[in-house]
């Protein structure tokens, strides 16, 4: 099943949400991601129809296996990617928001050899 770059983006919102402060709610994730809360709504709801996520009754959002396998694809990409752009000199909200822009493009064979680099570079 294709999977677009903005469900992608939700399920890594929630994953970092999740990380940060222990709980997720749709509020939440308008904020972080700049969206209204309509907008997460509709999200949330097509995540939720799709096996991606569940939402208990008290508004709480947790990430059901198919969803946490993507949003950790899409999480360690976005970490890495960031840091080697870091390590390049790009300036680190740049470099954030670059890597967000590349994440969901990269094939595995490519993500694979620039994990395989950014490790060598931290073993000099």
């Amino acid at each position: 099943m294709k999977i677009y770059a903005s469900a992608e983006d939700y399920l890594e919102a929630i994953l970092s949400l999740r990380l940060r402060k222990g709980i997720v709610r749709s509020v939440d994730i308008a904020n972080e991601l700049n969206f209204t809360k309509p907008s997460v709504s509709v999200a949330m709801k097509k995540l939720r129809e799709s096996g991606y996520i569940r939402m208990d009754e008290t508004g709480l959002i947790s990430l059901l296996p198919p969803g946490e396998e993507i949003a950790q694809r899409i999480y360690e990409r976005h970490q890495l990617l960031t840091d080697l752009f870091i390590r390049l000199g790009v300036d680190p909200e740049q470099a954030a928001t670059d890597a967000c822009k590349v994440e969901h493009d990269l094939s595995a064979e490519t993500f694979s050899k620039i994990k395989e680099y950014v490790n060598r570079l931290g073993q000099d």
